[in-house]
């Protein structure tokens, strides 16, 4: 959430005392019964936003501003509408009104300030910082505002001098000096960025903080001799200070010394002050550290078990350890990993593409397919990968009827950011229906895949290649399955629907010439079809004996239609 939403919002709990009761120097003075009407829809409209009933509340907010067009609060109100919208015009406007009427009031300038900086309006920013600094001299983030505008319009002096004039206010500061420092810094004088920042370690000679921030602002600007001289201070006081493993990985990445390296990556897992969330990073980096060096995995091992020890309830040690389960192939074990991740984590989608990655692979697994991703649909309804596999598991499984609703659902229920994913869906409603003889209805869906996606080749082929069977189309049959081949010139099924598309419109020398491509680039897995059309090319182009060479490669290859059996029989080509 950024700034300016943030003080737009939270604005609401001071709006919660009468209205009246906040001061306001300008505008319209209501009557006693305007007044009451206005109380009564202001209250009204924060109720109902507390209800997240949004468009409620802004239509309440109406009713008020149509009463006073004047009151400061109101006119902030809705201008966080406004801002919600994107329209920063429209809330930057409200607020100059807003501040029009209360000019000194603190909280509606600072609202003014954000939307402006957001504008970038930094002159008028910067007049906004003064009149406060006026006004509330005692505000000391206004100070640091102040300095940060400057510094974005590159006026670093001022940005400076505005820090300067904080630090005769308050005396020395450790913000200061570090904000100093980086401005100093930003505009190349380095002496005195470090003279800055020096100041607070003689202030606080016994502050390892203090002691590692300064090395490794040396180390950042290549001066590791000084940066190991701090960072052996902070050692002498808090060897075990998890801050100070961190500086001593960048260091020794700095150095070259690798091994070094790998050696406080170690320390900062097994530290038991250090935040889980910076050991898993580390160990992540480590485990990467082992790829690169073509090292074993498993050398990670007693690290993850450290891990499991010491946070047994974070599952992003499950989701990472997986990982490496995966680089080891041990797929098995990776899956436990997964499977505990997505228990912790249900609505993750995370853990449950990392699972279906191991097992849609596994033709044995498709009940554990089915019970994954109904739970996935369960608890992220809207992700149409759980459809699209449910569907699939369920059209192998030869439920159609469950297969049809599947997919269906999924195109109700999912959100479809990749239109191609959309395509698939109605492809495999076409696949389906024409597998229950629901010829017209999957030509229908296949039209709709096509409408969503004209390059789907898989879509292309399937009813291009059923419009052929049914000798219906042919034109528009070899215009989709040329656009197949096009795409992928050595996909052994594509190559024999083109084909075959062919040989039914007569062009048997070119459908010869497609078909043995197709024997050609499936090498050893061809299937009945493919033998069973080239059999039929040889038959018609008159090599009755290679045909049934080839017809009886069809029936051995799993073939057994009557019209293949009466074509072996009889020795020719018989039309079905």
């Amino acid at each position: 959430m950024n700034q300016t939403i943030k003080r737009l919002l939270g604005g609401v709990l001071l709006l919660m005392f009468s209205i009246s009761m906040i001061p306001q120097e300008k505008g319209l003075i209501l009557d006693e019964e305007s007044r009451r009407k206005f109380d009564y829809y202001y209250y009204a409209a924060l109720s109902a936003k507390t209800q997240n009933k949004f468009g409620e509340a802004h239509d309440l907010f109406n009713h008020c501003f149509a009463l006073d067009s004047t009151n400061s609060s109101l006119l902030v109100e809705l201008a966080a509408f406004q801002n919600a919208l994107n329209n920063l015009e429209g809330s930057y406007e409200l607020v100059r009104k807003s501040v029009n009427y209360n000019p000194d009031n603190y909280y509606y300038n600072m609202v003014l300030a954000d939307l402006s900086m957001g504008l970038d309006k930094y002159e008028e920013v910067v007049d906004i910082y003064n009149n406060m600094l006026e006004l509330y001299p005692e505000k000391v983030e206004l100070y640091f505002d102040l300095s940060n505008v400057y510094s974005s319009m590159g006026e670093t002096d001022s940005a400076i001098a505005s820090l300067d004039s904080l630090q005769k206010y308050t005396g020395d500061n450790d913000a200061i000096a570090v904000n100093k420092f980086r401005l100093y810094t930003a505009a190349g004088e380095k002496e005195k960025a470090f003279d800055e920042i020096e100041k607070i370690v003689t202030k606080s000679p016994d502050n390892p903080q203090y002691l590692l921030m300064v090395g490794e602002l040396y180390l950042e600007d290549g001066d590791s001799e000084k940066a190991i001289d701090y960072f052996d201070r902070a050692k002498n006081i808090d060897p075990e200070s998890p801050q100070l493993i961190l500086s001593m990985v960048k260091y020794y990445d700095k150095t070259g010394d690798k091994e070094a390296s790998e050696g406080e990556i170690k320390k900062a897992i097994t530290n038991v002050k250090m935040d889980v969330d910076t050991k898993l990073s580390m160990l992540g980096r480590y485990v990467g550290m082992l790829s690169q060096g073509k090292q074993s995995l498993e050398v990670a091992d007693p690290l993850f078990e450290s891990m499991f020890e010491q946070h047994p309830n974070n599952s992003n040690i499950n989701l990472l350890y997986g990982e490496v389960l995966m680089f080891q192939k041990k797929e098995k074990e990776a899956l436990v990993q997964y499977e505990r991740y997505t228990n912790d984590n249900p609505t993750d989608i995370t853990g449950y593409e990392q699972m279906l990655r191991i097992l849609l692979p596994d033709t044995s697994a498709h009940d554990k397919i089915i019970e994954l991703t109904e739970k996935g649909i369960e608890h992220i309804p809207d992700a149409p990968q759980f459809y699209y596999y449910l569907g699939m598991i369920k059209a192998i499984q030869e439920k159609y009827k469950e297969s049809l609703q599947v997919f269906e659902d999924g195109l109700k229920n999912a959100e479809f950011r990749n239109p191609m994913i959309e395509s698939d869906f109605y492809g495999q409603l076409g696949d389906i229906n024409y597998m229950i003889k629901k010829e017209s209805v999957a030509f229908e869906m296949y039209e709709k895949a096509i409408g969503i996606n004209p390059q789907n080749t898989h879509v292309l082929n399937n009813y291009s290649y059923y419009l052929s069977l049914k000798r219906q189309d042919l034109d528009k049959a070899e215009k989709m399955s040329s656009l197949t081949v096009k795409a992928e010139p050595t996909n052994p099924t594509f190559l024999d629907t083109y084909g075959w598309i062919l040989f039914e419109q007569g062009a048997y020398t070119m459908a010869k010439i497609y078909i043995e491509k197709a024997i050609e680039y499936s090498e050893d897995d061809i299937s009945a079809d493919v033998w069973e059309h080239y059999g039929d090319v040889l038959a018609v182009t008159g090599d009755e004996e290679g045909a049934v060479e080839q017809w009886k490669k069809a029936r051995d290859a799993g073939g057994n239609s009557k019209i293949l059996k009466k074509k072996i029989r009889k020795k020719r080509y018989l039309v079905k």
